[in-house]
């Protein structure tokens, strides 16, 4: 387990988005570079980069034509290089975001792999033996290749599925077993792209539908040998390399495939949702919303025997948000949001911050779709650095996305010194987190909280996190003497037996 991993702090940039240094109104690696300092200010000692390779844009990178070449309205291969080499002066990591269960269909091996003559991509993807056999509990394109046959899709059509074989044969004319040559070719290919880039200078990778590899594989019992393969690499040959998964399942993604992390994703109704999301379109029932209409024990029945299987052998991810899901801005006030940060970043694991969310950018509903975002794309309009034109991000008059045109858009510049503001919280916390052991990943963790009730609270070592997310005052029995604050949202007021709290407050007490 690499150990830079216990206190880090990562931040997300969706870079067409994050700050355009060309004027071609894409955001591009220099302009990574560029704000680096800004990133380490914040405390993120640690980067998630999504995908910045070769790619048509079907669907905003994630459809790759070329995994060894970054795409040159971002930069080129040296400027990547530099971005690593920059980033580690400054005591940062730089995750790449691998994409390994499909490419785009222009992607080489696609290229021959839909031809009729056979060669050593053939059975790179998947092909049914005849055009006539599309089995309708697969995505299916059909009848638009030369070869007899019709190919399986993750989800876009422009995404062909990588062929890991298929746990369970069910169609034995077409379908390989995980075992077969070609299938481990597979393997072996994503080997290859990783070692590329860790040799590079890359300190890992954040996987894409890290679940999806294996077909037929229910319980995910043959993808997760085939991760537990390359972290078997890894720890050989990179072993400060690290891999978060997009999974959402720590059982399997951490103890049986061997992620170092696994994100704690929005999946309506399991804890993250319950928190943050649940409810109408408005969180009307997420913990964190002021109406009461939560209960705790919807996220503690779930997080809490995921975390005590997984704690030993890696870390569940908080993010406040990713380049998937409504900003958290699209269901909670600014009060609510800031006490949502705080949990976050006090918690154990990793925690990730979602570029734009230290200030408040709002999710813009209603924006027509930009390479494949559809709802997404509100959540991926430019960063908002400062009040000049396109809000600082870009000097072109037509930016990657429009932005918040709003009079009172946050920008880093009105809100970085700004003492009520949600960047002074996020910066706060992170601050707290790095210097107090208690508070790293692997720290020890303890739930205070009664069923039904507000508010909640957790124990990590010597501090006590509490938190009253009611829009009314609210107190909580807790043996408080002699118990210093550290920091509070709102007022509050210890006293031995008890700790009184203001309407959507928060209080970290060392004890």
């Amino acid at each position: 387990m690499p150990q830079w991993l216990n206190d880090s702090v990562f931040y997300e940039i969706y870079p067409q988005s994050f700050y355009d240094t060309n004027g071609d109104g894409i955001g591009d690696i220099n302009g990574i570079i560029e704000k680096l300092d800004y990133v380490k200010g914040l405390g993120c000692n640690a980067i998630w980069l999504n995908p910045v390779y070769d790619s048509p844009f079907m669907d905003a990178g994630y459809d790759v034509r070329d995994y060894k070449k970054v795409a040159p309205r971002y930069g080129t291969n040296d400027d990547l290089v530099r971005l690593f080499d920059e980033a580690h002066k400054k005591g940062m990591k730089i995750l790449l975001d691998l994409v390994p269960g499909h490419t785009s269909d222009t992607h080489p091996w696609f290229l021959e792999s839909k031809k009729a003559q056979k060669s050593e991509y053939t059975n790179r993807y998947i092909f049914t033996k005849s055009v006539w056999d599309a089995p309708p509990e697969y995505r299916m394109m059909c009848g638009i290749c030369e070869r007899d046959g019709n190919y399986m899709v993750n989800y876009f059509s422009s995404q062909p599925a990588l062929n890991y074989g298929f746990h369970e044969i069910t169609h034995p004319e077409w379908q390989l077993p995980c075992d077969h040559p070609d299938c481990l070719a597979t393997v072996e290919a994503i080997k290859d792209i990783m070692r590329f880039w860790l040799d590079k200078g890359a300190d890992g990778f954040r996987v894409d539908m890290a679940d999806s590899l294996v077909k037929n594989d229910d319980e995910k019992v043959a993808t997760a040998k085939i991760w537990r393969g390359i972290r078997e690499m890894l720890d050989k040959e990179y072993p400060e390399a690290a891999m978060v998964a997009e999974w959402c399942n720590p059982q399997r993604a951490i103890n049986n495939a061997g992620f170092h992390m696994d994100f704690y994703l929005d999946h309506y109704g399991n804890g993250y949702s319950r928190l943050f999301r649940y409810g109408d379109d408005d969180g009307n029932k997420g913990i964190f919303n002021p109406n009461g209409k939560g209960d705790i024990k919807n996220f503690t029945d779930e997080y809490l025997p995921a975390y005590e299987l997984s704690k030993n052998n890696g870390y569940i991810s908080f993010m406040t948000n990713n380049h998937d899901m409504p900003r958290m801005t699209h269901y909670f006030g600014m009060d609510a949001i800031k006490l949502a940060y705080a949990m976050i970043f006090t918690m154990p694991g990793v925690p990730f911050l979602y570029y734009g969310d230290e200030i408040g950018m709002k999710y813009q509903e209603n924006l027509v779709s930009k390479e494949g975002g559809f709802s997404r794309t509100g959540s991926r309009t430019p960063m908002q650095w400062n009040s000049g034109k396109n809000l600082g991000f870009s000097a072109s008059d037509t930016p990657y996305l429009p932005v918040d045109t709003d009079e009172n858009a946050p920008t880093v510049e009105n809100q970085q010194n700004n003492p009520d503001s949600i960047y002074k919280v996020v910066t706060d916390i992170i601050a707290l987190r790095h210097a107090n052991e208690d508070l790293h990943g692997n720290g020890d963790f303890e739930m205070i909280f009664e069923a039904g009730k507000f508010p909640f609270g957790y124990k990590r070592g010597k501090f006590v996190m509490l938190f009253n997310p009611l829009g009314k005052e609210s107190d909580i029995e807790i043996n408080a003497k002699g118990a210093k604050k550290v920091y509070e949202i709102g007022t509050t007021e210890v006293a031995d037996n008890k700790v009184k709290m203001s309407a959507q407050s928060f209080v970290m007490l060392e004890i």
